[in-house]
């Protein structure tokens, strides 16, 4: 059956882990095996990390740089190097492919985010595949995705996917880390996030020498998927044909059941697009409304504001105990808001001298979280 299917392959996959240098069979066989799934009908996109490791390799360096300029400088010269390694493998498989660069910010601005997702559909339509990368030469620390596995649950979340790939170090998700404690218990299926704080996983920290993604980031990452409706797998990175038998039904690696897609396009750009710049703390009564009969957040609702923002910015909206509701786009600023919060709406423009929204959050503008 024709699915979308992203795939996203980590440093630690790509590279040897003594040396650094690519693992030329590991890539070969990605690459036969989503040239595989292109030839069966499927749209498939690939995240690939390793320009900052094909970049140290290149320039003989043997610990991956901290500076951001000279990460920028180093991803610059491994970029180029790994697409040309991956078009020679596609291209022995006749597969066109793509290259396609990000920051945070083309996701954030609505404008930029529709061009973006309009980009995937066309290259997708013509049966290319898009190798994704963060545009690590031009992204500074507040608009970086932070980490590839990010990158890929948000991409999987614009392009509407089925199945989501996060290849890895380890063969699955354990009760804690497999390297250090022989005790440590596979977990092969997720249904719902919560149930990983049930399990209180032990996700440990960073990953490998040459990688930055640990296994937190990638549970932050299938919490996005999910979200979006998208099944997310934790498989093994030196073992590309997993992929092909997990596709057929065979239960390798951990999978995390997908929730309900109750998004739009739009409301999916608020949920994982935007990054939330503040908080309101809201009474029960306004939680009530929200919550179960879909309504808007009135000032009435709000008993504190949090951080820094300006109209039309995302904010969260918390219970009282500060667990998140909802996110959403708010119609007042920072200022504006705590000059009006706890007010009923026809106060509103006695007390700011001019005529604003009724509401501080439109249902519209407004998704909740799980």
């Amino acid at each position: 059956m024709a699915q979308t299917v992203v795939v996203k392959i980590g440093t630690s996959s790509l590279t040897q882990p003594e040396t650094g240098q690519l693992a030329l069979s590991t890539i070969a066989a990605l690459v036969e095996v989503l040239s595989t799934l292109r030839q069966q009908g499927s749209q498939v996109v690939l995240v690939s990390s390793g320009a900052i490791g094909v970049g140290c390799a290149r320039l003989g360096m043997t610990d991956r740089p901290k500076s951001i300029a000279l990460k920028q400088a180093v991803a610059a010269v491994g970029q180029g190097r790994l697409m040309r390694i991956y078009d020679d493998f596609f291209t022995a498989m006749q597969q066109p492919i793509a290259q396609v660069l990000l920051t945070r910010g083309d996701l954030i601005e609505r404008s930029r985010y529709v061009n973006v997702y309009r980009t995937f559909q066309e290259l997708l339509q013509l049966g290319v595949v898009p190798i994704v990368n963060e545009n690590d030469t031009v992204a500074v620390d507040e608009l970086k995705f932070g980490d590839n596995d990010t990158l890929s649950a948000l991409v999987a979340s614009l392009v509407d996917a089925d199945w989501l790939f996060l290849l890895t170090d380890v063969d699955r998700l354990y009760s804690d880390d497999p390297r250090s404690n022989p005790d440590a218990q596979p977990i092969s299926r997720v249904q719902s996030i919560k149930q990983l704080a049930e399990l209180q996983v032990q996700t440990g920290s960073a990953g490998s020498r040459w990688g930055t993604g640990g296994m937190v980031t990638k549970i932050a990452a299938a919490q996005i998927a999910t979200g979006a409706g998208v099944r997310t797998v934790i498989t093994q990175g030196r073992s590309p044909m997993n992929l092909l038998k997990i596709l057929a039904g065979e239960a390798i690696g951990t999978q995390f059941e997908p929730q309900p897609r109750p998004f739009n396009a739009r409301q999916r750009w608020i949920a994982h697009g935007l990054v939330s710049t503040g908080k309101l703390i809201l009474d029960d009564g306004a939680v009530e409304a929200i919550s179960n009969a879909g309504k808007s957040l009135l000032a009435a609702g709000i008993l504190q504001v949090e951080g820094e923002f300006e109209s039309h910015d995302a904010v969260t909206l918390c219970d009282r105990s500060g667990l998140e509701i909802a996110k959403g786009l708010v119609n007042y600023s920072r200022e504006e808001l705590q000059k009006i919060q706890g007010h009923q709406s026809e106060e509103i423009p006695i007390i700011l001298g001019y005529e604003g929204a009724e509401t501080i959050v439109h249902r519209d503008n407004l998704v909740l979280s799980h």
